[in-house]
């Protein structure tokens, strides 16, 4: 009963993924100006990953060369850290302005 079960998970996730890639591309079909915006949005994340990129340093503390961390990575996982700062950073100050710019109308 268990292989069942581990079966039909596998089977919804499996339909899962592809149903995340098959149902934006018809919408993209439907509409190809979204597809301008979504390019757009990424490029601003692309940047904001080179801004972060070129801000995080490659240190390594004694225990990251325990675990094999290595610069590359080090750096890496700098980038990563600077940039989720960067995303809550604007995400919290989208919210601030559009509850502003809502209590103002």
């Amino acid at each position: 009963m268990i292989d069942a079960g581990l079966y039909l998970g596998y089977g919804l996730i499996g339909l899962a993924i592809l149903s995340a890639f098959v149902m934006p591309l018809i919408q993209i079909l439907k509409s190809p100006s979204s597809l301008v915006k979504s390019g757009i949005s990424v490029g601003i994340l692309a940047v904001v990953f080179f801004i972060s990129y070129s801000l995080s340093g490659s240190e390594i503390t004694p225990s990251g060369t325990l675990m094999g961390i290595t610069e590359g990575s080090s750096k890496l996982i700098g980038a990563g850290l600077i940039m989720f700062y960067i995303t809550l950073v604007l995400a919290v100050i989208g919210v601030i302005y559009s509850e502003i710019n809502k209590a103002l109308k």
